[in-house]
């Protein structure tokens, strides 16, 4: 083992230690160490940190995300090394949150059928991602959330998940609709007819009964949404997995604005149903939907005009 991976190694740790899952961006760091060691560098720069980063086919979101996980790591070494080079802020910097896309009810059907219609017929997989991009559609867990469910989170007499380890640690429990709980009890006997006995404690597994990685889904989701339409055969952008949540959240905001509840008193509400760690990520899709932020414009003018 080099230096720069057991140095990395120990890094993953300690940001493990502080609460963060760190997954995606320990995956990225190991490939910037691979990258370093192509170079036979031992010793982070700012011109090679750079040269990773722009790699293509990646785009500038994606450049932002490898700099800045280049630029933590540089400063944790810095305090191992002083010959490692403290990485600058404001580096392919992008600003702004991603724009969610808004699924239509009907794009969400054909991404359920075509998921549900994946040979082979006789194969768990059109079962497994049939359900799991349903039950994301219609909780707005996170994918993360999602794969991590075990067995025994998964209570569908009571008609609740729990979630465990989310964001921080925290667990939340998330009721489930009558109808979510028959489609779910149908795929987890699909499951138990084809894996048995169990390889493991997950509820969603692979075709062998294994963990379903996050790699798999976005295969499958990439196959299905340009088979669908959602996104050009060649395209590296458009809808993703995350933007079910996005819709499950701007969807329950329309809904209640249109039924003239009090939004405001129920934000809290959703915002911890969704997990977020502030109310203010929650109040975050108002701007994000032209109808929310209309409805809640007309609001205001309301309260305006009764104080006159």
């Amino acid at each position: 083992m080099s230096a720069l991976q057991s140095a990395l190694r120990d890094y993953v740790a300690l940001r493990r230690s502080l609460g963060t899952k760190f997954h995606a961006a320990e995956q990225r760091l190991n490939h910037f160490v691979e990258f370093m060691a192509q170079r036979r560098a031992d010793v982070i720069t700012y011109p090679l940190a750079l040269e990773w980063a722009m790699q293509p086919p990646a785009g500038r979101p994606t450049w932002a995300l490898r700099f800045a996980d280049a630029r933590g790591f540089s400063r944790y070494l810095h305090g191992l090394d002083s010959r490692t080079e403290v990485l600058p802020t404001r580096v392919l910097a992008f600003s702004g949150r991603v724009k969610p896309y808004l699924y239509t009810e009907t794009e969400i059907t054909r991404l359920l059928e075509a998921a549900f219609a994946l040979p082979p017929a006789t194969a768990l997989r059109r079962w497994t991602y049939g359900c799991l991009f349903g039950l994301l559609a219609v909780t707005g867990l996170r994918i993360g959330e999602a794969l991590a469910l075990q067995r025994q989170d998964v209570d569908l007499a009571q008609g609740i998940l729990t979630i465990r380890g989310a964001k921080f640690g925290k667990t939340r429990l998330v009721p489930l609709h009558p109808t979510t709980c028959t489609v779910l009890r149908r795929y987890a006997k699909e499951r138990d007819a084809r894996v048995n006995p169990p390889r493991g404690e997950y509820f969603f597994v692979a075709e062998r009964g294994g963990r379903l990685l996050h790699q798999y889904v976005w295969r499958v989701f990439m196959r299905l949404s340009r088979q669908i339409g959602l996104r050009a055969r060649s395209a590296h952008s458009g809808p993703r997995v995350h933007d079910l949540r996005h819709r499950f959240a701007v969807q329950t905001l329309v809904n209640w604005y249109r039924s003239g509840v009090a939004v405001e008193q129920l934000l809290p509400v959703l915002s911890t149903y969704l997990g977020h760690v502030c109310v203010r990520d929650t109040y975050w899709y108002l701007s994000a939907c032209p109808e929310l932020m209309g409805h809640a414009v007309r609001r205001l003018e309301q309260r305006w005009r009764v104080a006159q």
